[in-house]
């Protein structure tokens, strides 16, 4: 049972919790010793609850879907009242932060039924799509310890991959839902903009790039998390269009004929993607035609335009400045640039240089390009683009956090990722595809926005075609 249970994917867990065949502290207890035994080799949970776990879980839990499956929340964006929150940052972990107030997005995991088991690592700010920290040291790949888990939703990666738990938070900002999925093999879908509230401290966080999920084994997880999760809060900037019936629904259900446009390589002027990453895409195409689609090569021009690239770091550069005065004011004292890392200290003084004219010039920028992009799928009449999440296949533990060549090899490899968070498209990574040497290579499938039902049906279909599930990484519970 141990290890049949370790693999259940959360929906299962839960199905076991309502027949009474387990307990929702005997899966939580199950969760903890994953945990023991697994994460020293990988570094994915930095703050654990357990005894508070156990506890509620020994208790009255809320009557949701998932009552009694353990979760685990990112040190970022989900601050849970009285737990440590640092954001990967060495400041706000020296200063023992906690956190005064549950976001609402916690709020609903917990009315969901989950029992919350403690932080996994993140990026400093979240800024870097490689979970490598100074403040709490490197997470490592389930599937080659040598290897980054992606960012900047890497730890909670590495716990779902490596079987620790089933259903991990993470969000995504320019990728960071997606990357961490496409490195360690899972399912990770970026929902559309305005999905999911970030209330009620956040507001349109990297004005509105950023939202909210969770990375999951299983196509059917992540459309029955999504459905306890999203939906308007009052004074959301942002609403994404409700949808015809919950996501969980659209699970098996038949896509249709769809009409998909294949981009397998880089359309910046000085790149290229490493050919696994290409011949995963590739090969993705030939599996959606053996289904049924119609597949041809095609991309938003809106892809090549070199401009994006400037407009968009001004947008995260700024956030980045706007958050250090934020826990500037948080702890009661100036946060000096000594205290972070030099990668953000550059971003920081960006953000500071940047007048409010060049900030409102780059958001318009942005918006136009939402506005070319979108209308590839309104007026060429496609229902999905499939590309490369990555445009390198995962990097080594300290290629992209190195100081000197990091920022040049971070940006040859995040070439697909961060234009759909500009568009507020639903993104999704599928593990279709693995190197020679067993590295995951995850291909990205966008949807129009709102569509997240096209993604979810689709991805269920090829779910089942390749058998994606049956597949375990080197390190696991």
């Amino acid at each position: 049972m141990d290890e049949q249970l370790t693999w259940k994917d959360a929906t299962a867990q839960a199905g076991l919790v309502r027949c009474g065949e387990m307990s929702p502290l005997e899966l939580v207890d199950a969760a903890i010793e994953r945990i023991g035994r697994c994460d020293p080799a990988l570094n994915a949970v930095i703050h654990r609850q357990f005894s508070t776990a156990r506890t509620q879980a020994a208790g009255e839990l809320p009557d949701g879907p998932f009552r009694g499956v353990p979760i685990l929340l990112k040190d970022l964006g989900a601050p849970q009242a009285g737990e440590p929150y640092c954001e990967g940052t060495s400041f706000a972990k020296a200063a023992g932060y906690r956190a005064e107030r549950d976001s609402f997005l916690v709020q609903r995991f917990k009315k969901a039924g989950f029992v919350v088991l403690g932080r996994t690592n993140t990026p400093e700010l979240g800024t870097a799509i490689t979970t490598e920290p100074l403040a709490f040291g490197p997470t490592r790949n389930p599937w080659s310890t040598e290897h980054s888990s992606g960012g900047s939703s890497g730890g909670s990666a590495a716990a779902v991959a490596s079987g620790m738990v089933a259903v991990a938070h993470g969000n995504d900002g320019g990728g960071s839902i997606r990357i961490p999925a496409s490195c360690c093999s899972l399912f990770g879908l970026k929902p559309s903009r305005g999905r999911v509230s970030k209330g009620p401290v956040g507001g349109d966080s990297w004005n509105g790039f950023s939202v909210d999920h969770v990375l999951v084994r299983t196509v059917r997880d992540s459309a029955a998390v999504l459905d306890q999760i999203a939906g308007y809060r009052p004074g959301d900037t942002f609403a994404a269009p409700r949808p015809a019936r919950p996501f969980s629904q659209e699970v098996g259900a038949n896509p249709g004929r769809l009409r998909v446009a294949l981009l397998d390589d880089t359309v910046q002027a000085g790149f290229r993607a490493d050919p696994e990453c290409s011949q995963a895409v590739r090969l993705a195409g030939r599996l959606l035609e053996s289904l049924g689609h119609e597949v041809e090569i095609a991309h938003p021009a809106s892809l090549a335009e070199p401009e994006f690239q400037r407009h968009f770091l001004v947008v995260v550069a700024t956030a980045v400045a706007v958050a250090l005065t934020e826990w500037s004011q948080l702890l009661g004292r100036q946060v000096s640039a000594e205290e972070y890392e030099p990668a953000n200290s550059l971003l920081a003084a960006l953000g500071r240089s940047t007048t409010a004219p060049e900030y409102l010039e780059s958001v318009l920028w942005l918006e136009g390009f939402r506005r070319r992009t979108i209308a590839f799928w309104s007026e060429q009449g496609f229902d999905l683009l499939c590309t490369p999440v990555l445009a390198q296949s995962p990097a080594r533990l300290g290629e992209l956090s190195d100081p000197v060549n990091g920022a040049v090899k971070e940006s040859e490899t995040l070439q697909f990722t961060a234009q759909f968070n500009v568009s507020g498209q639903p993104a999704a990574s599928l593990p279709l595809h693995w190197t020679p040497g067993g590295l995951p290579i995850g291909v990205q499938l966008v949807a129009d926005y709102g569509r997240e039902d096209v993604l979810i049906r689709v991805s269920s279909q090829l779910e089942e075609a390749s058998g994606w599930a049956d597949r375990r990484p080197a390190v696991r519970a």
